[in-house]
């Protein structure tokens, strides 16, 4: 159960987040989008999980490899522009956020561009038993 504090906080880091990233994407990656979908923050506010979605999906390994690479430089850019909202800058885990991708496979098997899992079970990841 998220505090009110914990969503102020992640709603302050998402907001400076998305200008710090895409600043740095317009620069280095002509043609990416950089969306932050989630940042979830812990209990004792020490590190913020940011879920980053990337368009075309296809560059989202290399730019999270790029991302966390300069995370310190990140962290301290967000520190100087949340300093009046946060006395302390907790620790940024980027995770890549794979939604898109997700529903884009539904779509898809909707339209019947994919395998259908009705007719097709077998294409279906199997479920381990306890």
């Amino acid at each position: 159960m998220e505090t009110n504090r914990q969503k102020k906080i992640a709603g302050v880091l998402q907001k400076d987040l998305v200008d710090v990233l895409q600043g740095a994407a317009r620069e280095g990656m002509k043609g990416v989008l950089i969306s932050v979908t989630k940042v979830r923050v812990t209990s004792d506010l020490g590190e913020a999980k940011i879920f980053l979605s990337v368009f075309p999906s296809e560059k989202r390994e290399q730019l999270l490899k790029g991302i966390t690479s300069n995370t310190a430089t990140i962290r301290h850019e967000m520190a100087r522009r949340t300093k009046n909202q946060l006395r302390r800058m907790p620790q940024l885990l980027f995770y890549g956020d794979d939604s898109l991708d997700y529903i884009d496979s539904i779509d898809n098997a909707l339209k019947g561009r994919e395998d259908n899992p009705i007719e097709n079970p077998d294409i279906l990841n199997k479920r381990k038993k306890k």
